[in-house]
């Protein structure tokens, strides 16, 4: 399916007052900033993050808020897949700590899911630290289930946890 008839044209999403639309080159900037800000040893880097932005099998959701400013980017996920496969992985999924606990997460991870389903894929995986709790959490709450431990995944040899979730579309 042709990019621009993703999340962008689905249904607005709204957490608060932020929504969820496909970022673009113009984001580069702040979602390199958000990466560097919420991870330490797994960092993505700029040409990675611009890489994905364009990717056909990649969609890179952005997470916004409008002000008097004008918009800010406060969290991002990365949604991976193969051509023509049914299984999409959440790569990444980032909220700026100063808006963490007001349902950005959730809204990012609800958007993903219906790009998903846009792109034609049936079930959603992503990977986890163990230790990583507000985050097992929120998978928990929206419908995924353990499946499988990746011992010694993350540089430092912390083990991930294994989710998946099938998608049905609703």
């Amino acid at each position: 399916m042709d990019r621009g008839m993703s999340v962008a044209t689905a249904k607005p999403v709204t957490a608060f007052s932020a929504s969820v639309r496909l970022a673009g080159l113009a984001d580069l900037d702040a979602l390199v900033a958000l990466e560097n800000a919420s991870f330490v040893d797994e960092r993505q880097t700029r040409r990675a993050i611009r890489y994905s932005l364009g990717s056909p099998t990649m969609s890179v959701l952005a997470a916004v808020i409008e002000d008097l400013a004008g918009e800010m980017l406060v969290g991002a996920a990365t949604l991976e897949r193969r051509r023509k496969g049914r299984i999409a992985r959440i790569a990444s999924l980032a909220v700026l700590s100063t808006r963490s606990g007001y349902g950005v997460g959730g809204l990012l991870l609800d958007a993903a899911e219906v790009e998903a389903l846009v792109q034609g894929c049936s079930l959603v995986r992503l990977e986890v630290r163990f230790d990583n709790w507000s985050a097992i959490r929120l998978y928990e709450r929206h419908g995924y289930s353990h499946y499988t431990t990746k011992e010694d995944y993350y540089q430092d040899g912390t083990s991930a946890l294994c989710y998946e979730k099938a998608l049905t579309a609703s």
